[in-house]
Parts: structure tokens; C-alpha cells; sequence
């Protein structure tokens, strides 16, 4: 990568790319900690009969972490074809 890229691209590329890594980061601080530390009051909200603050730890949670790996892969392999660092 560093033959193909000068010093400001290699910068630019960095910028994006640990600006992308920070927001995955914080979205999933979100959905491991903040949404659970409103178990109790998410609970009033019934989901097909479970509360809703179990759903969210139980599947919620879950399926935002999967959707998080897949925004991740997609959106890193964009920043590698704008830069052309792209695996072959």
C-alpha cells in the first residue's frame, strides 16, 4: 500500500478510514451498553409477548452487531477502491 500512495493520500486514507472505524465504535457502544442500561424501562414495551428490553439483548443487539460487520465490510472496501488499495 505505501508504494501506491503519497504521504497526503495516505492520510486521506487514514482520516476516513479511522473515521469510519470510530462511528462503527461508538454505534456499537450503543447497542452493547446504552440501550441495556434502559432494560427496566424498555421492559413496559411488549415484543410478541416478551419485554422488549430482553428482545434487545436477547436479538437486537444481535442483529445490529451483524448489520455493523456488514456496513463495516462494504463501506471499508469502498475507501480501499477510492484510494486504489483494493484486493485483488
Amino acid at each position: 500500500m505505501a508504494d501506491k500512495l503519497d504521504a497526503a493520500r495516505m492520510q486521506a486514507y487514514w482520516s476516513k478510514t479511522s473515521r469510519l472505524m470510530w462511528t462503527i465504535f461508538a454505534l456499537w457502544l450503543f447497542f452493547s451498553f446504552f440501550i441495556h442500561l434502559f432494560a427496566v424501562q424498555l421492559n413496559a414495551i411488549k415484543i410478541l409477548g416478551f419485554p422488549l428490553g430482553f428482545y434487545m439483548a436477547a436479538q437486537g443487539s444481535l442483529i445490529a452487531f451483524v448489520v455493523l460487520c456488514v456496513w463495516n465490510a462494504v463501506a471499508q472496501n469502498k475507501i480501499d477502491e477510492e484510494f486504489g488499495v483494493q484486493e485483488d
